[in-house]
Formats: structure tokens, C-alpha cells, sequence
């Protein structure tokens, strides 16, 4: 019989795509999404892609006795993959109760139900943001946790620490927390794939709607870092390798291969690529010139991150593979088809 994992937020970008991975090593999976950041078709996508149909709840993880309606209708849920969250930094130095509300209160419920219905672990899905700007590059796992730049930066930093004391406390269950680089790209077949509500908060989505003329012009934000170029670097994560890290944190949980109740891993390819880079990169991998200029630098930018992922390549036997020429063809791919369809 093929072991159950409850994935939150599981039509979102990086949940959808972790969904078709876990489907492809043979669990069967149940989605929960109140659908604030996406859409109901897109579990159809995920059947198109997988050849298989995930159950799937439309709920919100604020919803407790909804959360536990869940757990009892599917019985004997395994794990859990918490993506459901809020996500963008600008929005929530706007409104930073919606993000305290929403992202630690969901991950709460969890954990309280979590054992009443016997699961045994969680995945956590959290962020390099948690670093800050780190004192040595490329980042581990043991680099100090900085003060948070955000109030969604703030959330992650929090919710790992609600889930460290939670075991602490003797509760029955295990937890692995990835700490994401900058996932980007799409699935190769172009049916799933990053789809932002409105102006795009994130670079690469940003880029491939300036490519198709949906934005008239890209903005890269500052070019007076300390950097070779002068704009900042980011450690770009290909989505779909992203996804089978998840696979494989899920396969150790169940395992009971973890040396301790809570382990931290960076997911990256342990290669940083500054923004003027990142857009080179696009147009020489597309053969799309790109309409884009250099403007002051944005507030609570970090100058410079990159992973060092050893880590998570000898604990979990899991790696970075997928170019970067063909991560960003990718997510193009996915913007031509998104046009194809009439979105946007």
C-alpha cells in the first residue's frame, strides 16, 4: 500500500512541482490549498504530468477542525510537506499580521494535530532569508541565524524555532527543515510552472513577462554592491531539483534515517549568479533580448548569499543538476505556454 503525505500548499509553485515528484516515487499524495496564490487546475496539470490524480482539499491551514476533518477522512497520513504560506517581502512589511497570522498559526494547527492522528514527521519548507547577509561565504547550515530583514523573514525564522521547541518538548514527532535558496524554472513539460497574482514579485517571472511584453521593462535594483558587476548574487535553484529534495527528505523521515529529531538543510547548487549575470544568462540560453535597466537599490536587499549544499549531497544523497541555461528555457517555455492558454 503506498504511504500517504499530506502536502499544504500544494498547488503553489514549488508544491505542485514537489507533488508530481512524490507521486513519481510511488506515494500517494493529499493537497491542501485555500487557492489564495493559485489555482484548482492546476491539479489537473499535475495529473497531466504524473499520469496520476492527487486528492485534493480545497482548505485553509487557519481552519483547525477543517485540518482535522483532513487527517480523519484519509487516515493514516504519514508526513506532511508544509508549503502553505504567505510569501512575498514587500507585501508583508505592508501588512505583517496578515504574514504572523498566516504562517505561524497554520504551521501551529499542524503540529497540535500532528500526533492526535499519529503522523510521524514533517517537512518544513523554509529559506535562506533566515541567514540575513551572512559573515562568510558560501553559507552551512551552521552560519548564525541574523535578524530578520522582513516580517516574512521573520516567520520562517520563528516557525523553525516553534518546531525545534515542539520536539523539544517530547512531542512524538520528527521534522527535517529545508532552507531554500532562489528556486526558479518550470517542469519540463511546461504544464506546471511559477504563475505570480498580478505584478510579479519574484526575477525570473519578472523577466519572462518583459520577454513576452506583458511588462514593458525590467528593473534591476541597484549595480553598486560589492560584487563583480555591482548587482547583487543569489544561489538559483532549478524547481523541479528543488522538489526531489523534498522526495528524498520525506524517504529519511520515514525511514527513521535522521541522527537527530530536527535536521537543517540548505537546498542550492552551491554557485552564486549575480541578477546582470542571471539575465545574460536568459537571453543567450532563449535568443530574447531583454528590455532592462539599472535603478537605485531596493530596501531590504541582501548583497550577496550562496549555498554550501554539502550538507544536504552526503546526508541526503541529493544534488543540484539541471543547468542554469536549461532552468531558464525552461521557465520561458513556460511563459510561451502560458500565452498559448490565454493567461496573461
Amino acid at each position: 500500500m503506498k504511504e500517504k503525505i499530506l502536502v499544504t500548499g500544494g498547488t503553489g509553485y514549488i508544491g505542485s512541482h514537489t507533488v508530481v515528484e512524490l507521486q513519481n516515487a510511488g506515494y500517494e499524495v493529499i493537497i491542501i490549498d485555500n487557492l489564495s496564490n493559485s489555482s484548482a487546475d492546476v491539479v489537473d496539470n499535475i495529473e497531466q504530468v504524473s499520469g496520476i490524480r492527487p486528492a485534493f482539499e480545497k482548505l485553509d491551514c487557519l481552519d483547525q477542525e477543517g485540518l482535522a476533518a483532513v487527517f480523519a477522512k484519509y487516515g493514516d497520513i504519514k508526513a506532511v510537506i508544509h508549503f502553505a504560506a504567505s510569501k512575498a517581502v514587500g507585501e508583508s512589511v505592508e501588512k505583517p499580521l496578515l504574514y504572523y497570522r498566516n504562517n505561524l498559526v497554520s504551521l501551529i494547527n499542524i503540529l497540535e494535530l500532528m500526533p492526535r492522528y499519529n503522523v510521524k514527521g514533517i517537512v518544513f519548507s523554509s529559506s535562506c532569508t533566515v541567514y540575513g547577509q551572512p559573515d562568510q561565504l558560501p553559507v552551512t547550515e551552521e552560519a548564525p541565524i541574523k535578524k530578520a530583514e522582513s516580517p516574512y523573514g521573520n516567520t520562517k525564522q520563528i516557525n523553525e524555532e516553534i518546531i525545534r521547541d515542539t520536539v523539544a518538548s517530547g512531542s512524538p514527532i520528527s521534522a527535517i527543515l529545508l532552507r531554500y535558496f532562489n528556486p526558479i524554472g518550470a517542469h519540463p513539460t511546461a504544464l506546471l510552472g511559477e504563475l505570480p497574482n498580478g505584478v510579479p514579485q519574484n526575477l525570473v517571472p519578472y523577466i519572462t513577462q518583459t520577454a513576452i511584453g506583458i511588462r514593458e521593462k525590467l528593473s534591476v535594483f541597484g549595480d553598486d554592491y560589492d560584487t563583480p558587476d555591482g548587482s547583487c548574487i543569489r544561489d538559483f535553484i532549478n524547481v523541479v531539483d528543488l522538489a526531489k529534495a523534498h522526495v528524498v527528505a520525506i524517504k529519511r523521515v520515514l525511514e527513521d534515517k535522521q541522527k537527530e529529531k530536527v535536521e537543517v538543510f540548505n537546498i542550492g547548487t552551491g554557485r552564486g549568479l549575480s541578477v546582470l549575470e542571471l539575465i545574460h544568462a536568459f537571453e543567450q540560453s532563449t535568443g530574447v533580448k531583454l528590455n532592462y535597466q539599472i535603478v537605485g537599490r531596493r530596501s531590504g536587499d541582501i548583497e550577496k548569499v550562496w549555498a554550501n549544499p554539502e550538507l544536504a549531497n552526503k546526508e541526503l544523497g541529493w544534488k543540484a543538476e539541471t543547468s542554469i541555461e536549461d532552468t531558464l528555457r525552461s521557465a520561458w517555455n513556460w511563459q510561451l505556454k502560458l500565452r498559448e492558454r490565454g493567461i496573461q
